[in-house]
């Protein structure tokens, strides 16, 4: 499961998360998944850094990530305070509303998003973190729906997810649902994550931008049918 959850990462920058918490959740309790994914994130994020940052779109990618590490506490929070059957919903929504985003019509040629933009999308992305361990749904509409190079939005993703599995630990730590025993799983997992990541990044570069996009989509929608899947049940 993780080496399929990081092969998705690699080729698409984002998914990992999405797909692996629920897996995980089937075998482990939901809130150690969610913790794991935090925990997983954080040590493949180190991975490639160097051309993440010189690729990524840094005058967006900073600030989104800044507001999501400050809002990741608040996700927890709300987790921790949230019925079960309801945080399902909200996950639900979450994942079929990113599914609907990028399929509505692209920005214009030259468009900047404003301020606003930026710092909803931070907020939000930093809530779902704690919620779920999700920072995807709202970032990956974001840098989806504007023209820019698919690998200029891949670097973007992957440098607000590294930022918010730092702060996603760091507020794990603090609430104290992060273990020792949590930490050593993460660590025997990481030999998976990081062998699928690299096929999956290695594939990025065969792979058209518009089939890139198309597939994209395909994971987000695969992501919203099993979460909807996952409410019903």
């Amino acid at each position: 499961m993780t080496f399929g959850a990081a092969y998705v990462r690699g080729l698409t920058g984002f998914g990992m998360a999405i797909i692996l918490v629920p897996l995980l959740g089937l075998i482990i309790p939901p809130g150690e998944a969610v913790v794991m994914g935090i925990l997983l994130q954080l040590l493949i994020g180190p991975v490639g850094i160097g051309h993440i940052v010189a690729d990524a779109d840094r005058s967006t990618a900073v600030p989104i990530g800044l507001a999501a590490m400050a809002t990741t506490p608040v996700g927890m929070f709300v987790l921790d305070m949230t019925p079960a059957d309801i945080a399902r919903l909200l996950i639900t929504a979450a994942a079929v509303a990113a599914f609907v985003a990028v399929l509505l019509p692209k920005k214009p040629e030259g468009h900047q998003p404003g301020r606003v933009a930026v710092a909803g999308t931070g907020i939000a992305s930093g809530i779902l973190t704690g919620f779920a361990a999700m920072p995807g749904p709202p970032v990956v509409p974001f840098y989806l729906r504007r023209r820019v190079d698919p690998k200029v939005a891949r670097a973007s993703m992957l440098m607000i997810f590294f930022m918010t599995a730092i702060a996603g630990t760091l507020a794990a730590l603090w609430v104290g649902i992060a273990t020792w025993r949590l930490f050593a799983l993460s660590l025997l997992l990481f030999l998976p994550m990081w062998l699928g990541n690299r096929v999956g990044a290695r594939h990025f570069g065969r792979v058209p931008p518009h089939v890139w996009q198309a597939m994209v989509a395909v994971v987000l929608g695969i992501a919203a049918v099993s979460a909807v899947v996952r409410l019903l049940n």
